[in-house]
């Protein structure tokens, strides 16, 4: 009964919470609960399927594990993920190739291993590892229990990627692969929580917004086609992702506008990339796989939080009336607020006013 109520107990919190680490920590309490290891580990595979994790562990420096990496096929835990099968060691005295490998690390003090694979189908999601258990682990009682507590290891593995596809599909435009206009306000009111507890990059309060517009993208689709259009799109978006770098995300706004949030920089460095990625988007040729070589320009609009705007629709507003700003210019260059000239007050009222 006691250990129904440990299934039960697992169950309960597949179904309670989302949170891959609450329900691994229920799973590996439990298996710890009836083997009563010295030390144990859950090492998951990361998403190169090249690669092993510590996302927790216990009797170990949690500290040193964060960053480790094991490379598939490579000690225990690596040679289990990579051949799916387990490696139970009740005494490694008794076993030449592992008496071996414990001299060899004393300061691990192996006495028994057991380490099991988390798989779903035929594919091999993370291992569990025990070391030193006081419970016999050969037994048929034994190795059923914690074939079961793998299973729901891989039931909560499975739930929380899809949760996470289910997240980035709702959050990323399909065509560029760059966030949509919707999670930029979402992430912009992160950044502009007035408690700075709450913003995505709290040591930068400060951040600046460009809005850029292809210029003249029309064309292309009525030269050569939406479907053209919409792959030149996607390559535009590559480029726009590469240049700025994952500390500063890109959105497609719609259609053919872009948006990027430039985190922690003040206008002067924020123009430097923006004069960097403009001259990017120049020379660059696209669609050349495809026996082409389209070239494309833009219009940025540049402004900068507070100065420029202290609400969400204040800077949008102020970003987005520099790009008009910079179409009556002459397109294919950059203007930037600046509340100080009036100079560059917008000739066209924003779309946000």
């Amino acid at each position: 009964m006691n250990h129904l109520t440990v299934f039960h107990d697992v169950a309960r919190a597949l179904t309670q919470t989302l949170e891959l680490e609450d329900i691994l920590l229920v799973i590996m309490d439990k298996m710890t609960g009836f083997f009563a290891p010295e030390r144990w580990s859950m090492l998951m595979v990361d998403e190169s399927g090249e690669q092993l994790y510590y996302p927790i562990a216990a009797g170990e420096d949690n500290e040193s594990l964060k960053d480790l990496r094991i490379p598939m096929g490579e000690g225990l835990a690596g040679y289990v993920a990579l051949t799916g099968t387990t490696l139970i060691v009740p005494d490694v005295s008794l076993d030449t190739q592992w008496s071996d490998f414990a001299r060899a690390h004393p300061e691990l003090n192996i006495q028994s291993i057991a380490c099991i694979p988390i798989r779903s189908g035929d594919k091999t999601l993370g291992v569990i590892q025990l070391f030193n258990s006081k419970l016999d682990m050969m037994s048929e009682y034994s190795q059923s229990f914690i074939r079961m507590l793998c299973d729901y290891a891989a039931i909560a593995i499975q739930n929380a990627k899809s949760v996470k596809l289910i997240h980035e599909l709702t959050i990323t435009d399909d065509c560029t692969g760059l966030f949509n206009a919707r999670y930029l306000y979402t992430m912009l009111e992160q950044e502009i929580a007035p408690d700075a507890s709450t913003r995505v990059v709290s040591i930068h309060p400060q951040f600046s917004l460009l809005f850029l517009d292809l210029d003249h993208f029309k064309s292309v689709n009525d030269t050569h086609g939406h479907l053209v259009g919409s792959r030149l799109l996607s390559e535009i978006g590559g480029v726009i992702k590469r240049t700025l770098g994952p500390e500063h995300p890109a959105f497609r706004y719609g259609g053919d506008e872009f948006v990027a949030l430039l985190r922690g920089l003040d206008k002067k460095h924020a123009s430097e990339l923006a004069g960097h990625l403009r001259e990017t988007l120049n020379q660059s040729r696209f669609l050349t796989g495809e026996g082409m070589s389209l070239t494309v320009t833009a219009s940025f609009g540049l402004a900068t939080f507070p100065e420029d705007g202290t609400t969400l629709h204040a800077i949008i507003r102020s970003a987005d009336a520099m790009m008009y700003q910079a179409k009556a210019m002459g397109r294919n260059c950059l203007a930037v607020a600046d509340p100080a000239n009036p100079a560059s007050a917008p000739v066209k009222t924003s779309r946000h006013s």
